[in-house]
């Protein structure tokens, strides 16, 4: 596409002197509704509580039921009590029926409670998955005959597009499907995705070139390729991603499934020897009653991880679902838990660790050259940048020397656009004079094809500006080199201080920069990292990636551009920007729906998150088994061994109170760690030998302590009651 582009420049607090896509944009963006972001629904809303009630009576089949080992063990214990009142009911019980009624009520309703817990955490991520199923429309698109700009259409179902087709978007149209912009530069309406109402630029070409279906196009227009199937669109993908309930379990969430199956059969075995050895017992003694079935169900279900085994599932997908809200889309589990390990972070310096956006600030002419002149020369070379630093130093030079309104079209101007490979942008005008700005080695080569030569001076200035944080570039005449353009590369606020923290966790803090050495180390003690990859390329930063993982460390990044998709796809976890290509896309695990590439250090916070409520919540399911020795062994046993009596230290009223309060206990706590599973426990950037002992204090004290408070509470109300 040619964009038709005035050099005039205009005077100081004129607007844009170029129609640019951006100039479009930043007009558009007052006319937009504001965005908006998916919403978190409340843990007392009540269509969330109604649906997940609904859900939980849904779950109570053995299918579903057999996926949580622990669980389905309860479940079990629920339909033989079941069995026994009803057989009790017939008058042929092991028990009075309304003992055998209330225990198997509570053992269906410590099920039912752990299926709540599950589907409340399902129903949040399945509203937020509403939430981006909303930006899906029925579309007519504009199918090309030919691969480009102008040649003929059809009007087509945008659900009948396939891989490989190519459309026609113009302003106003909403984007049929994932694809590849392959012509054209346009300002695109991305709220419905991002949540942001500020359009961005998507054009053919570059890190910037991949559109999303759904999204719409504001201004001018665009040819795009598609890259997706129906039903394998991005959208689709985060849908089903963000819906799953059956999502895969994560290795740490595979190894403590184990250790609670362990404990489960440990204690199965054990109950299930004392009913012989109860039997033999009053026998032998010729006094008291054998231990009866539902007192053994019962006494299995309160030492059995019930807790933690009720729980486990509505931490895994919370964990997702916090992601989302944080506007990033996981993969899976395994990469939340992931981020949740990872010990090094690789990070781009440009928007993460810096502003983003470096300015001109200085123009250091060398000796026997004007000021004045390096600046005239300068901003000739960077009319047709229209980069960020380039139309700062078009502005630095009119502010300072009053540059302005020059004619390039009767200059003869010829712009030379920056490359990746030349590292240059210029121009050449028609008296003969090339005209060229860029980075210093790149500048040397051009000089020295013209027959010139590098002044020492020159060398100096860049290692000065180098030393300073900022970036120089070298503005050269043909064969004479005028001077150096400094410019500065601000860090963000309050970055150092993350960086801290991060350090703080064991996590260490490596930036990834084109810029030479010496930039990007004063920029890297500024910001605060442990340590800088500079002048990096594709290969390096894939090289630096398998090191790290060789000596057995978890490495995180972000990424947006086809460059970066080998390391991404390299890294354990892999940030991909949604503004990035979808090679970028397709090698990540995550995708972040804001663009940020500063959400990686949020990320890793709520990964690490994810695992310490894990971690809390088993710690206070396993100390408050404890607690329940001492309430129904004594009541089990105390008639056929009244020394066990002496185990009865709450003073609970009967042996039918002690046991009904038990297993009561058993299942309200459930409800009671629902708030805390799926809004995590707090967190804080503190070492591992601290996070231990805090967990024991906090959630294995309060696991031992809680259930004797709980159960003897209970026991009060229900002899208050008379149910005991």
């Amino acid at each position: 596409m040619s964009k038709k582009t005035s050099y005039f420049l205009a005077p100081p607090g004129d607007g844009p002197t170029a129609q640019t896509p951006s100039a479009v944009s930043a007009g558009t963006a007052l006319a937009l509704e504001p965005g908006h972001r998916p919403k978190t629904q409340s843990l007392t809303d009540p269509a969330l509580l109604k649906a997940a009630l609904a859900e939980s009576f849904r779950k109570l089949t053995p299918a579903v039921q057999a996926k949580n080992p622990v669980m389905f063990v309860v479940y079990l214990g629920s339909l033989l009590t079941t069995l026994l009142w009803v057989q009790a009911l017939l008058g042929r019980g092991e028990a009075p029926a309304g003992f055998i009624f209330a225990i198997a009520l509570w053992l269906w309703f410590t099920v039912l409670f752990a299926n709540f817990a599950e589907a409340v955490a399902e129903g949040r991520s399945k509203a937020q998955a509403a939430f981006l199923r909303s930006a899906k429309r029925d579309i007519v698109a504009k199918k090309l005959d030919e691969p480009r700009h102008g040649a003929k259409f059809q009007a087509v179902p945008g659900a009948g597009l396939r891989l490989g087709d190519v459309v026609l978007i113009e302003a106003g149209d909403f984007v049929p499907g994932d694809g590849e912009v392959i012509e054209g530069v346009a300002s695109v309406d991305e709220s419905a995705i991002t949540g942001e109402s500020a359009p961005v630029i998507r054009e053919s070409g570059g890190d910037f070139s991949s559109v999303t279906g759904g999204t719409r196009v504001l201004s001018d227009w665009l040819v795009v390729r598609i890259t997706a199937n129906p039903g394998e669109a991005f959208l689709d993908r985060m849908i089903g991603m963000v819906e799953n309930a059956q999502r895969q379990k994560t290795p740490n969430e595979i190894a403590l499934t184990i250790l609670l199956v362990a404990f489960t059969l440990i204690f199965l075995k054990t109950t299930a020897t004392l009913l012989p050895f109860s039997l033999y017992s009053v026998e032998v003694a010729g006094t008291g009653a054998p231990i009866t079935i539902t007192v053994l169900v019962a006494l299995l279900v309160c030492l059995i991880p019930t807790t933690i085994g009720g729980l486990l599932s509505a931490i895994g997908v919370a964990g997702i679902g916090r992601m989302m809200q944080k506007n990033v889309i996981a993969t899976s589990g395994r990469a939340v838990e992931a981020a949740g390990d990872v010990d090094v972070l690789l990070l781009d310096k440009t928007g993460t660790i810096t502003l983003g956006n470096r300015q001109a600030a200085k123009f250091l002419a060398v000796a026997g050259v004007r000021e004045q002149d390096l600046a005239s020369a300068a901003q000739l070379a960077s009319l047709a940048d229209e980069t960020p630093e380039g139309r700062s130093i078009v502005v630095l030079a009119k502010q300072k020397y009053g540059l302005r309104e020059r004619d390039v079209h009767s200059l003869g101007a010829s712009f030379v656009h920056f490359s990746a490979q030349s590292r240059m942008s210029g121009v050449n005008l028609k008296d003969g004079r090339p005209i060229r700005k860029g980075a210093a080695d790149a500048i040397r080569r051009f000089v020295e094809e013209q027959d010139g030569e590098l002044p020492k001076q020159i060398q100096t200035l860049v290692d000065e500006v180098a030393r300073r944080g900022s970036t120089p570039l070298v503005v050269a005449e043909g064969a004479k080199v005028l001077g150096v353009i400094e410019l500065k590369d601000i860090v963000k606020g309050g970055i150092k201080e993350r960086f801290a923290e991060l350090r703080q966790m064991g996590i260490k803090t490596i930036m990834i920069t084109g810029d030479n050495r010496l930039t990007a180390a004063a920029i890297a003690a500024e910001a605060g990292v442990d340590d800088f990859l500079a002048e990096a390329t594709p290969e390096m930063k894939l090289k630096l990636i398998r090191e790290h993982q060789a000596e057995g460390r978890l490495v995180a990044m972000t990424g947006d551009g086809t460059n970066d998709a080998p390391a991404l796809a390299q890294a354990d976890v892999a940030v991909a920007m949604n503004s990035g290509t979808q090679a970028a896309k397709e090698a990540g695990n995550m995708v972040d729906l804001d663009s940020n590439p500063t959400k990686l250090i949020e990320i890793v916070e709520t990964g690490k998150q994810m695992l310490m409520t894990r971690g809390a919540l088993t710690t206070f399911s396993l100390a408050n088994d404890i607690s329940k020795y001492f309430a129904i062994i004594p009541a089990a046993f105390a008639g056929t061994y009244p020394a066990l009596g002496a185990l009865n230290i709450m003073h609970l009223a009967t042996p039918a109170s002690a046991i009904l309060s038990a297993v009561i206990f058993n299942a309200l706590i459930i409800v009671a760690l629902i708030p805390l599973a799926l809004k995590g426990i707090r967190y804080r950037p503190v070492g591992a030998a601290v996070l231990l002992r805090d967990n024991l204090l906090i959630y294995g004290l309060g696991g031992l302590v809680v259930p004797f408070v709980g159960i003897k509470a209970i026991d009060m109300l229900l002899a208050a009651l008379g149910w005991a």
